[in-house]
């Protein structure tokens, strides 16, 4: 029996203009993801200056500087809708790649701040 669970995932971007390229590793049990989304501490920021590059068991899927604001959800969204829909993506070997840029943008000032990375899961039960 397959259960859903969210796992999150963060990274720090300590200066501007900078690329941060961060590794996770999934639980084992982990056997689908259903879904992404990106969130900050500073929304705005990662709406206005982030792009980033994501892989899923070296497959990619968002390209280098793929906009962030293309996979953020507003709260004006449903909870069940907010994540970007992958279908059932298999895990493989459990490794998500994230490349993650700070780019110049006129409309912010630079402070760091937080990423992180959701990622909509079914885990296999450890009854």
């Amino acid at each position: 029996m397959l259960k859903p669970v969210k796992k999150r995932f963060d990274l720090q971007v300590v200066a501007a203009k900078s690329t941060v390229t961060q590794t996770y590793e999934l639980d084992k049990a982990i056997k689908n993801i259903k879904g992404v989304v990106f969130t900050s501490d500073k929304d705005d920021l990662l709406y206005y200056r982030g792009t980033q590059k994501l892989e899923i068991n070296k497959e990619e899927y968002f390209p280098e500087n793929y906009e962030s604001k293309l996979l953020m959800s507003g709260i004006n969204v449903e909870p069940k809708k907010r994540y970007y829909d992958l279908g059932n993506v298999n895990p493989g070997n459990g490794i998500i790649k994230v490349v993650f840029t700070d780019n110049e943008d006129g409309r912010t000032a630079f402070v760091p701040y937080r990423v992180s990375l959701y990622v909509d899961c079914e885990m296999e039960d450890q009854l």
